[in-house]
């Protein structure tokens, strides 16, 4: 394959300090930073901020949402949001995450608008709502007119080398006005095959491991949640791999 003028880039998704510290350990471009990725993700502590801020040399990318569900918002969510993007703006935060979609299932165009002027010059980032949009292309469009800097997809499905096609087609008629990026299911030993498949500008990846708890005593018959003794981080060699497998395409 003819190596590509513009590097790919390599976004990791990470949803604690222990992920977001292997991604940076294993040389990626960035982080979107959230937690509660079982419901899809929403807003992480400003604790957990602050120390990705203070203590990571990668750029930081912060999810902006209120609650999991859908994305259409109430004006005391909203107001949440935007009490956000303004703290993730005065951390010095390289981006944040956003998507409003109105009951149609269209991109909210004026809601978005507002949060670009209030995150700037921070990157925006729009995120898989884009998946739940009725019209892809037409949308794609008014994203590339809000000066939207990465579009988050799988292509409308449930894994991106599902979506291939649509993410080919979002490429193509982006024509560098917008990064697309490709999202859900993508994992280092994908990466050639969706990089044959979409061309796509920047690869959202994960490589998602559990590490023990420390903890002697464990109480095993009261559960407050999944793996309880097991904490997310990630594989920082498979990250490794999967970025120069990035720097040589």
């Amino acid at each position: 394959m003819k190596k590509r003028l513009n590097k790919l880039e390599l976004e990791i998704c990470s949803n604690n300090w222990r992920s977001a510290r292997a991604a940076d350990q294993a040389g990626a471009d960035r982080i979107e930073l959230c937690s509660a990725l079982g419901e899809g993700g929403v807003t992480p502590s400003a604790g957990l901020i602050r120390q990705c801020v203070n203590n990571l040399s990668l750029k930081i990318h912060v999810l902006i949402r209120a609650r999991a569900g859908d994305f259409y918002y109430n004006a005391e969510e909203i107001e949440i949001m935007k009490n956000d993007v303004k703290f993730c703006k005065e951390q010095g935060v390289d981006g944040v995450v956003i998507g409003f979609l109105t009951t149609d299932g269209s991109i909210d165009k004026a809601l978005t608008q507002e949060f670009i002027e209030l995150a700037r010059p921070m990157k925006i980032t729009f995120h898989r709502a884009f998946d739940r949009c009725q019209h892809p292309l037409e949308a794609l469009e008014e994203l590339i007119e809000l000066k939207v800097d990465y579009l988050l997809s799988s292509g409308q499905q449930a894994k991106a080398i599902d979506g291939a096609d649509l993410l080919k087609e979002l490429v193509i008629k982006s024509r560098d006005r917008i990064k697309i990026m490709a999202a859900s299911g993508v994992r280092m030993q994908l990466l050639p095959q969706l990089i044959e498949k979409t061309n796509a500008h920047a690869y959202h990846l994960s490589s998602r491991t559990k590490e023990n708890s420390e903890m002697i005593y464990q109480k095993t018959d009261v559960n407050l949640g999944d793996d309880e003794y097991m904490i997310d981080s990630q594989e920082v060699e498979v990250l490794k791999k999967a970025k120069e497998i990035l720097a040589n395409s």
